[in-house]
């Protein structure tokens, strides 16, 4: 997450989750074959929170921390959607940070490899995207 400062200084978030409802989830390509290794997949699915200021994705990404990540917990979807609709910058913060399903090559590079490379149900550390 905070993944999820752009270039010009901008933070994004992002949450990987397995479940297959209106919560995040990534990790399975369109086929339906299950992905534990993402570099098969064609397509993902993916919440994130987009921020102007570390310092703003730094405090969501720290109440992430302090209610789950800290404890080795997977952050409940749910609870990414609140934290995505209190702090994401990007209209996608209304549904809860939730991208939908998007291919290789839709998304800016830094972006696109995390969610790409983050294991299923995980959210990853905050990190600077174009």
């Amino acid at each position: 997450m905070g993944k999820d400062a752009k270039s010009g200084g901008k933070g994004k978030g992002k949450q990987a989750s397995g479940s297959d409802d209106a919560a995040a989830s990534k990790g399975k390509g369109k086929s339906g074959k299950a992905a534990d290794g993402l570099g098969t997949c064609t397509y993902v699915k993916a919440r994130h929170v987009l921020c102007e200021k570390q310092g703003k994705i730094n405090e969501a990404y720290k109440k992430l921390q302090d209610g789950w990540l800290s404890n080795g917990d997977k952050v409940p979807p749910a609870e990414f959607a609140k934290i995505a609709a209190e702090y994401s910058e990007c209209p996608s913060g209304k549904k809860g940070g939730d991208l939908g399903w998007f291919p290789r090559g839709k998304m800016a590079g830094p972006f696109q490899d995390v969610a790409f490379n983050t294991p299923v149900g995980v959210t990853s550390a905050p990190f600077k995207s174009t």
